[in-house]
């Protein structure tokens, strides 16, 4: 079979095409095109396969790599012709198609059958639109110039046929012998109308004179306007904040069924949770942090529904459990302990009462093999950390080092762990399928689960210790400081060695985005800047501020001296601290202070003592002696530097700023001239220098992940953005957040109206106040948002009022962002009958305080929201009325 290729591509002078072929599904294959005339790029190829799947590549005359597609193409070529003419378009990875057929568009069209296409010998041309359309009784048709394209008449317009989720095909027969144009549309079965036509320029395409050949006319990006794109509602909610009758004080996955059929009441097609990894660390509140995940592939035991486990619990133990569920049920907010406690408690008997059958189950023994990779590895971790009570692997007597056939042992029979780590695959297994049954059960009533992907890992986690390799286990990773904390978040990850997992195609992510898209549809990515680079702290910092981003184009010492600066890396890199700082900071504990912690540098100036000279000493001396305000003073004055220090692989000392230098009381202390240049130095780092190498760290390992999912990618760019960010997101479809209060522009708030399509829209998120709470934080920002926003006259009232919470959720509804998702407080706070009496009991996370308890509860049951009719009712007719639904 002969295949003939044509694309319209513009390129530079010195630049040329490469058609890539993908043989066997193992290698590419390149063929070299030509250009004719007027960049019309074509060349030829042989190939004996019914489907093909290519791509097109630009390299410059050195023959090096400028750009190529990251979504390939595939065609479909068994029909009874030998020869094939491909007019094509280059696919870029924004076109509608590439970032809306996904598991969400599968999900509506749950039942899906396949039409088939009738290709005859007779037919000239097959023309082929990739068009993902949400609707079912919508359909898509061609027409144009010429009579059998019904010559612009809407009744006389071709229909195409469905042939797989999104794609449309039609064969026709055309009796032309020039150039003509056409266009597509969307055909309404219902109304038996053609509701919308292409904007824009006319397509157009050649005649073929040859019936030896099939011309197929592969286009893509079916020219959709705002309203006939897909938009959706959604609720964001944590999970262990779900509240139910079945619950046990905290929410279970199999509360999701409940929140989905609330969901199908309101019209809300999209449920967003927190991350729902496994973060037993040391069993105490601190794990009830999402972010801080003990495996990346892992479920929470406090999620399993314990009375509805394979087997049931005693009848014995029944009483007294159904005793402290309906206690823990009462409960304002999770009590972590108690609850992980009693779960583990009666996970424990009800396993050793039926181990014997569990060990001979076919399907968990099934789901044990299929997930060996990561379930083996993490089973072992649980049993090693519950025997050395730490999941710090490095105080373990031991397995310090995971070995994978020492670990393996452990699976034999007649090893004494083996019914431990047994256990814990079986709770694994368990959680699998309760998760399984919300999921299944969600999208039968169409509606779709959005995940969090948490950017880090937890320093003492399975893979922490199973792959080292793959991380940066001397530093580790935060943000700088911003609206959450003025000195930044320390969130003690480990970075990531990015280079490691390039060398195997990022290998270790495509298998983590595998597992969750068993589960979920969409994927919000926590801190995506994370993909272009990390705030990193070296391992003895407390806090962020200490922190610098990497990579980065670092200052070097020739740097400094260009600019006329006599560097002095103890002056600059290390605390400045003389009498008056320390008289200043301490008042008449100056002293006692200076004393203790402090000792004479030569110099004049003070240094701290070795016992105490880093934040991490300092923190941990604190646990040892308290030292009241004083201990907030001391790391405040243990981060007064104006440069962080990183050496290089070549043994070499390169310089970052200190974020926020110029407020540093180093920066005071200098000559009015050097802490103008220093200045211009900062400005230069943090916002000029650094874009074209994030640009490109960034294209180097998304493109690969995006690919290997079929889950709608969404990522959290909030903090200090980068202007490269919003490039690579843009071009590689992947939807931002906007956080009204939170704009990237330097102005108050957000106008949620200026939102284009690529964006999930939101009044508040899990790390902010709600609304209610947000409304007295500052009450001249307030006004300003009552007047301006709101377009009230008149004095803000004192609370956020349920009318002007509904006003405030409209705005966000009625826009051209793809998705608004709102937390479910917000959705509550638009009922006086509904709200939670006490704001303050409604807010999930502090950034500024770490750790935090995460233990917020929905004060209403499910089943109780679930009867208020009315309430669901104006919710429905918000979303329907929006056009998201």
């Amino acid at each position: 079979m002969k295949l003939y290729f044509k694309i319209n591509y513009v390129t530079k002078l010195g630049e040329r095409l490469v058609l890539q072929v993908l043989m066997d599904n193992q290698t590419w294959k390149s063929y070299d095109l030509y250009c004719e005339n007027t960049f019309i790029w074509q060349g030829e190829v042989d190939y004996f396969s019914k489907e093909i799947c290519y791509k097109y590549q630009v390299l410059d005359k050195d023959n090096q790599l400028l750009q190529e597609e990251i979504i390939p193409h595939r065609l479909f070529l068994g029909y009874s012709f030998k020869e094939y003419q491909v007019i094509d378009t280059w696919n870029s990875k924004n076109f509608p198609e590439n970032y809306l057929n996904n598991k969400i568009f599968r999900n509506t069209k749950q039942g899906f059958v396949p039409e088939k296409l009738n290709v005859r010998k007779k037919h000239t041309h097959l023309f082929r639109i990739e068009a993902p359309l949400y609707k079912p009784n919508w359909k898509i048709l061609i027409f144009g110039e010429i009579p059998e394209l019904g010559a612009w008449q809407y009744d006389k317009a071709v229909a195409l046929q469905e042939v797989d989720f999104g794609i449309w095909e039609v064969a026709v027969e055309l009796n032309v012998n020039h150039d003509f144009t056409y266009k597509y549309g969307i055909y309404d079965d219902e109304t038996k109308k053609v509701i919308f036509i292409e904007s824009g320029e006319n397509r157009i395409t050649s005649a073929n004179n040859n019936n030896e050949i099939l011309q197929v006319n592969a286009d893509h990006y079916f020219v959709f306007d705002d309203a006939r794109l897909w938009h959706a509602a959604g609720v964001a909610v944590p999970v262990f904040s779900l509240r139910s009758d079945d619950g046990f004080g905290v929410g279970e996955f199999l509360d999701l069924k409940l929140l989905a059929d609330w969901s199908r009441d309101t019209d809300l097609s999209i449920i967003q949770i927190l991350p729902i990894n496994d973060t037993t660390a040391n069993y105490t509140w601190t794990d009830s942090y999402p972010y801080a995940a003990i495996s990346v592939y892992a479920l929470h035991p406090q999620y399993l529904r314990v009375d509805a486990l394979d087997f049931p619990i005693a009848k014995a133990d029944l009483e007294a459990f159904n005793n402290l569920k309906s206690k823990l049920n009462q409960e304002k907010f999770v009590d972590y302990e108690v609850m992980m406690s009693e779960k583990w408690n009666v996970i424990k008997k009800v396993f050793n009462e039926n181990a014997s059958i569990i060990f001979k189950d076919k399907s968990f023994k099934s789901f044990l093999k299929e997930n060996k990779d990561w379930l083996l590895p993490y089973a072992a971790f649980c049993v090693l950390r519950d025997k050395y009570k730490t999941p710090n692997f490095n105080n373990w007597k031991t397995h310090k080092r995971y070995v994978a056939g020492k670990i393996a042992t452990m699976f034999d029979a007649k090893h004494k762990d083996y019914s431990a780590v047994m256990m814990h695959a079986w709770v694994q297994y368990q959680l699998h399928l309760q998760l399984t049954e919300a999921i299944d059960y969600a999208h039968n009533l169409g509606i779709s689960l959005k995940g969090d992907l948490p950017i880090g890992i937890y320093r003492y986690s399975v893979e922490a210790w199973a792959e080292p390799e793959l991380f940066g286990m001397d530093f580790q990773a935060g943000a700088p400081p911003d609206q959450f904390s003025d000195l930044g978040q320390n969130w003690e990850f480990p970075t990531y060695n990015w280079e490691v997992m390039k060398a195997d195609g990022y290998n270790w992510w495509k298998k983590r985005f595998a597992v969750l898209e068993r589960y979920f549809d969409a994927m919000r990515i926590d801190h995506i800047l994370g993909f272009f680079r990390i705030w990193r702290m070296p391992i003895d910092a407390t806090q962020g501020v200490l922190g610098y981003f990497y990579p980065a184009i670092p200052v070097t010492r020739e740097e400094l001296h260009a600019n006329h600066i006599d560097f002095n890396e103890d002056r600059f890199c290390k605390p400045f601290i003389n009498d008056s700082i320390i008289h200043h900071t301490f008042g008449e504990e100056a002293d006692v202070v200076k004393a203790h912690f402090f000792e004479l540098n030569s110099n004049g100036l003070y240094k701290f003592k070795p016992e105490f000279d880093t934040q991490r000493k300092l923190s941990d001396s604190f646990k040892k002696q308290s030292w009241d305000w004083k201990e907030e003073k001391l790391l405040s004055l243990a981060a007064n530097v104006l440069f962080i220090i990183e050496t290089t692989q070549d043994g070499d000392n390169v310089y970052h700023p200190r974020f926020n230098m110029e407020k540093t009381l180093s920066f005071a202390n200098l000559p009015e001239w050097e802490r103008v240049k220093l200045a211009e130095i900062y400005n230069d780092y943090f916002f000029v220098r650094q874009d074209d190498l994030w640009y490109e760290k960034a294209m180097e390992k998304l493109p690969a992940l995006l690919t290997s999912t079929k889950m709608l990618i969404c990522g959290e760019d909030l903090g200090l953005v980068p202007d490269s960010v919003p490039v690579v997101m843009d071009q590689l479809a992947i939807t931002a957040l906007k956080v009204q209060r939170m704009p990237s522009e330097n102005i108050p708030f957000y106008d949620p109206k200026n939102a284009s399509y690529m964006n999930v829209v939101t009044a508040s998120s899990h790390d902010s106040s709600t609304l209610r709470q947000w409304w007295h934080e500052d009450r001249e920002m307030t006004q300003q948002y009552f007047n301006q926003q709101l377009k009230q006259y008149g004095t803000a009232p004192w609370d956020l009022l349920p009318d002007f919470s509904e006003m405030i959720m409209k705005q966000h509804l009625y826009t051209d962002a793809m998705l608004a998702i709102f937390p479910i407080q917000e959705f509550l706070a638009t009922d006086h009958r509904l709200m939670n009496e006490n704001m303050d009991d409604e807010r999930i996370n502090v950034p500024a305080i770490f750790p935090h308890y995460w233990r917020y509860r929905m004060h209403l049951k499910l089943e109780d929201l679930k009867t208020e009719t009315a309430f669901n009712q104006k919710i429905s007719d918000w979303v329907k009325d929006s056009g998201r639904k």
